[in-house]
């Protein structure tokens, strides 16, 4: 499967040398906004074509799929771009800056009858799926916690008075979009959609938040997420049941995954897995599209939207506003 890039930073570069030990992995195209960073970029991973401009790239017959790491702003656009000339796309999470640009990308995979698929590497993973299959061993399920704290390694810059793209809402950033996503798209995915959605946060003077957290209300049982980017949690997450809690190392990479019963046994259902998460999503993108089909059963559109949903509403508690709100969403 031949790949174009959209994106020139460290996460491409994960992704690409992932994609390097996944059979059937090409990277064709490189695009960057300018021609001396794509040149430098598509040299490193030995690309043959670049790009300066999305529609040439997204227009070029030397790639099927176009994986895009830009800034999440950029998002919907490029997406839409890329499946109305024809390419599949495979789009970092968080897919986009709100509900509304997720369902005009929809609209757009559907129309152009292309495969969609939020790069969200967690659920993909083997550990992921054994989670989800032990759940019933667990009993009735009555609560769901899960951090993700990771202090940024951009806001010491914020605190001297330089504003990155990580702590700028023009980019559609913050703690919630950027890795608060990985507490609440597992939840979605085991869980669907919540009935009540209560939010906090710290904002910061910049306008986006540093952290915050969110409980969720389901029929039976509730989910309590943390997340932030200014301080550093080392708590694992919990699933916790009537018989037995399962505890997760850690939510947006698991790697390792132990129930826990009321007798004080102690099941280890950890699964085997490569340290590079990312081979995961690439390998069920390649595989939806040699097989035909338009999205993952696992990190489906219904997930995917459901997700920007509730971050929608979160955003709008906690006052946190992008320019995608203001001015409608993306055209397909």
């Amino acid at each position: 499967m031949r790949f174009g890039v959209i994106g020139t930073n460290w996460i491409t570069e994960e992704f690409i040398r992932a994609g390097q030990e996944v059979e059937g992995f090409s990277l064709q195209a490189v695009y960057s906004r300018t021609i001396d960073r794509a040149n430098e970029f598509a040299e490193k991973f030995s690309a043959p074509h670049v790009f300066t401009d999305v529609e040439e790239l997204a227009a070029s017959k030397h790639i099927d799929a176009v994986y895009i790491a830009s800034p999440n702003s950029f998002h919907a656009e490029q997406a839409i771009q890329c499946m109305n000339l024809g390419k599949h796309v495979l789009c970092e999470k968080p897919f986009a800056s709100n509900a509304q640009e997720v369902e005009a990308m929809l609209l757009a995979a559907e129309k152009n009858n292309v495969l969609l698929m939020e790069a969200v590497k967690s659920t993909l993973a083997p550990n992921f799926f054994a989670i989800q299959e032990n759940l019933h061993k667990l009993g009735k399920i009555r609560r769901y916690v899960a951090s993700n704290c990771q202090y940024s390694s951009r806001y010491d810059a914020y605190k001297e008075g330089t504003i990155l793209r990580a702590f700028d809402p023009n980019f559609a950033n913050g703690a919630l979009m950027d890795i608060g996503i990985y507490c609440l798209y597992p939840l979605i995915v085991l869980f669907g959609e919540p009935s009540q959605i209560k939010a906090e946060a710290v904002m910061l003077e910049s306008g986006v938040d540093g952290e915050g957290s969110i409980l969720l209300k389901y029929p039976e049982h509730d989910a309590v997420i943390s997340y932030s980017k200014i301080t550093t949690s080392y708590l694992p997450a919990e699933i916790q049941g009537e018989d037995a809690t399962m505890v997760i190392d850690k939510i947006n990479h698991p790697q390792k995954v132990e129930i826990r019963y009321r007798d004080g046994r102690i099941e280890d259902v950890t699964r085997a897995q490569t340290p590079k998460t990312m081979h995961y999503e690439i390998r069920e993108f390649m595989r939806l599209f040699h097989a035909g089909e338009k999205e993952s059963t696992t990190n489906s559109h219904t997930a995917s939207l459901l997700a920007m949903q509730i971050m929608d509403e979160a955003r709008k508690q906690i006052g946190l506003v992008f320019p995608a709100d203001q001015r409608g969403g993306e055209k397909a």
